[in-house]
């Protein structure tokens, strides 16, 4: 039973689930108690009435405890206690003792226990309100459905009573935040009931209006008992640092994929202030010193004194200069006069941040008109950054803000850096690129004939085309041989590789066809004896170590080349042409003067080195005005990973549109160049052939007989005078005199003299044996040997050729000077 003394006070307590109150006498014993002890112990009235204190601790050894705290202090928390419930299990309170003196002078002790987890939530949620509303970082600002202000955190943002109860339009000014952006996301929030997480807001504070600002925001609905949005909590952090530091590793990541696309010095640095503008400068500029400018080797270490600096690249926003205060390629006057900046700059090799004035200061007395220039624009900040790669300085890099409000700050002048720096290694590549280009272009070139000869049967072009983003040396050649009797012979030729053994094999090959074509030798016949060359090479080259091997360019790159040789006679208008080729190589076409396209059937032979079968001929007879076009064809990739030839794409660039054959020949090659389709290097030669009129050539027929000689000076005379050539009587009566005399002495008939006038005038006699003549010097006691002698003394070049019944010994003499 309950003590009628204390029943009345217990029941006016606050009735809690989590909460019990018992009232303890000076000997222990529970003398009442309310429902929530009842509730927290699981024990009813009866079971409470009689009860020892001690009863009710889970472990009784605490009871001493509890006595000693309670003697001492009238009030006291007795802390974390463990009390035993009716079913012996324990339930963790909090315990406070409250001494109670009642009037007639007996001590009684109010003993409260809470349930210890209630305690623990209610402590924590007393922290979290703490925490978020006194001590977060963040901002937190709680809304009604009307958008008003309920409560925020940050009371020092706005006069006390300044907010609670408005909206956010009428206490931010609205400068500073977009309000009607803020209301559509608070509007969306309480229409549909899901929380807008960490969106980013721009714009500017209160207190520092001058500087762009950057906010995440999360907007969550706070929910009522049966689950309706009755508000707003906004939770709101400054992250402009963070920002701007993605923004940064943004710009250097944008600038590393778009900096360096291609291996040309100037369209790299325009790519650079491309890259930084309007994202980091107003205005930016990249000068470079006149070697890498050029494509030349930059010297290495920083530059010695003053040294000119060549613009190379300039990016302005809209709103900058109309046009670029120094043009692409001209000299920047700010690197030169007394005491120049940017020499300095480079000198040192750090960056150099100026304000506006310190850069007008610097500029006035060098270049009054830009720093009246610069003060126009409005310049206050401005950032120069040098550019070096692998220990040589490449130039400077200039960025200036004047729309931007901020100055530039450490953390630009850092990324700056960067972004130069990977610019930097860039343009060094593209400047080795271009002077390892030019090198073996300038090589590629000094293969090729310099300078084509002039002829009167053949108006000849030939080009080099050469692997577009590729420094190597190919291995593609052209070459045209003037030949005995007016002829002419065209060749292409391609290795098949590429690099500096290339390079060796294509000279070396090249002089062999030269050498062999003076021999006047047949196409199938030349073709034949080159490739016997290049199967000796490389049986020669098999026997030696691997780095001499290596070292034989004929041998490691002739075997698999391609050569095609044609011999065009303009008194016939014959040509004949024979090819060493795979398949899949382009056969050589025919564009005839009425414009059609054709592709002469020639026989195939393997390529150089790669097989014994015989070379054969084709023949086709020529039009004045016909174009030859030989072309070696580019190496492309097939999908099997092998090399293909465009054979196909040749046909069409000749026929698909069809090319006008009337225009210039240098027109017509550069048409046919376009059409090509891209790839490897190749060798394009292209021959307009004239055919020799008829009163420009005349042949006879000679009996083989003593008394000829004499007839055949007098024809020869009387020819020479019809062309007024008079002056040349003697010497070329003397060099008939002498060939047809060795013709009827050591040949066969039939003897035949042909006399022809082209660029000089050219003599041959023709007989029926294949004996070779030599010049030999005569002993004073010979009657004869030295005819020979005395035509190789008369004329400028003679020599032998051989055909299939017999031989032809020309001699040429130069025509005299004259109109």
């Amino acid at each position: 039973m309950q003590d009628p003394l204390f029943h009345v006070a217990l029941d006016q307590l606050p009735e809690s689930q989590d909460s019990g109150y018992v009232i303890v006498d000076a000997h222990g014993m529970v003398v009442s108690w309310n429902r929530g002890a009842e509730q927290l112990l699981g024990r009813s009235a009866d079971e409470l009435g009689g009860l020892r204190a001690a009863d009710l601790l889970h472990t009784p050894s605490d009871a001493a405890r509890i006595v000693a705290r309670c003697t001492a202090e009238p009030e006291t928390s007795l802390g974390r206690t463990m009390l035993r419930r009716e079913d012996g299990g324990p339930v963790a309170v909090m315990l406070w003792a409250h001494r109670l003196t009642p009037v007639a002078g007996e001590r009684y002790w109010l003993l409260r226990g809470t349930d210890a987890e209630a305690v623990n939530q209610e402590d924590l949620g007393r922290a979290l309100l703490q925490g978020l509303f006194t001590e977060s970082p963040f901002v937190i600002d709680v809304f009604d459905t009307d958008l008003r202000f309920l409560a925020h955190n940050r009371t020092q943002r706005f006069r006390p009573g300044q907010s609670i109860g408005r909206t956010m339009r009428e206490v931010t000014p609205l400068s500073h935040v977009d309000i009607d952006a803020l209301e559509a996301r608070q509007r969306h929030v309480l229409a549909t009931g899901e929380a807008l997480i960490a969106t980013e807001v721009h714009g500017r504070s209160a207190d520092d209006p001058e500087h762009d600002r950057v906010w995440s925001e999360t907007i969550m609905p706070l929910r009522g008992r049966n689950g309706e949005v009755v508000g707003l909590a906004h939770a709101v952090a400054n992250v402009t640092e963070r920002a701007r530091a993605r923004e940064r590793l943004a710009l250097v990541n944008a600038a590393s994929v778009s900096i360096g696309s291609t291996l040309d010095v100037l369209t790299t640095a325009q790519e650079l202030t491309d890259a930084l503008v309007p994202r980091l400068a107003d205005y930016a500029y990249v000068n470079l010193l006149e070697p890498v400018f050029g494509g030349e080797e930059p010297a290495a270490g920083p530059p010695a004194g003053t040294v000119p600096l060549r613009r190379a690249a300039t990016s302005s926003i809209p709103e900058g200069p109309a046009g670029p205060v120094i043009a692409r390629g001209e000299i920047d006057t700010f690197t030169s006069g007394p005491g120049p900046l940017m020499p300095r700059i480079l000198a040192g090799g750090e960056p150099l941040l100026l304000t506006g004035e310190e850069l007008i200061a610097e500029i006035t007395p060098i270049d009054p008109r830009r720093a009246a220039m610069i003060r126009e624009t409005g310049v206050h900040s401005l950032l120069m950054v040098p550019m070096s790669a692998r220990g040589a300085v490449l130039g400077a890099a200039v960025f200036t803000r004047f729309q931007h409000p901020e100055p530039f700050e450490r953390d630009d002048i850092l990324l700056a850096q960067e972004v130069v720096a990977r610019a930097a290694v860039c343009i060094d590549n593209a400047s080795r690129y271009t002077r390892e280009r030019t090198t073996a272009l300038a090589l590629q070139r000094s293969l090729l004939p310099q300078r084509l000869p002039v002829l009167g049967s053949a108006e000849t072009l030939g080009r080099y085309l050469p692997e577009r983003g590729r420094a190597e040396l190919g291995g593609a050649w052209f070459d045209v041989i003037p030949l005995s009797g007016a002829r002419v012979a065209f060749v292409v030729g391609d290795v098949g590789s590429h690099g500096l053994h290339a390079a060796v094999t294509v000279g070396r090959l090249r002089t062999a066809v030269r050498t062999l074509a003076d021999l006047d030798l047949s196409p199938e016949e030349l073709l034949t004896r080159l490739d016997d060359h290049v199967h000796r090479s490389s049986d020669e080259g098999g026997d030696q170590d691997e780095d001499a091997a290596q070292g034989d360019g004929l041998a490691q790159g002739a075997a698999g080349t391609m050569c095609l040789y044609a011999v065009f006679d303009p008194v016939s208008r014959r040509c004949v042409m024979a090819r060493a080729a795979h398949p899949d190589h382009p056969p050589p076409a025919l564009l005839s003067v009425d414009g059609r396209v054709g592709f002469p059937d020639l026989p195939g032979g393997p390529p150089l080195g790669l097989g014994t079968d015989p070379f054969e001929t084709g023949e086709v007879t020529l039009t004045d005005g016909d174009v030859l076009v030989l072309y070696t064809g580019r190496r492309t990739a097939a999908g099997d990973g092998h090399a293909t030839r465009d054979r196909g794409d040749f046909r069409t660039a000749l026929s698909d549109p069809p090319l006008p054959v009337s225009p210039g020949l240098g027109d017509l090659c550069e048409a046919v160049k376009q059409r090509l389709a891209p790839g490897g290097d190749a060798a394009l030669l292209m021959a307009r052939v004239h055919g020799l009129c008829p009163d420009r050539h005349v042949t006879w027929e000679l009996e083989a007989t003593p008394e000829v000689v004499g007839r055949a000076r007098a024809l020869v005379a009387a020819q020479l005078a019809a062309w007024g050539l008079e002056e040349l009587g003697f010497s070329t009566e003397l060099i008939v005199s002498e060939l047809v005399t060795n013709a009827i002495r050591y040949g066969n008939p039939p003897i035949r003299l042909r006399l022809i006038r082209d660029r000089s005038l050219i003599c041959e006699v023709s007989d029926g044996s294949s004996t070779s003549p030599h010049v030999r010097r005569a002993l004073e006691t010979d009657e004869g040997g030295r005819g020979l002698y005395l035509v190789a003394q008369v004329a400028r070049i003679w020599g032998t050729r051989y055909h299939a019944r017999g031989k032809t010994i020309w001699a040429e003499q130069p025509l005299p000077a004259g109109p």
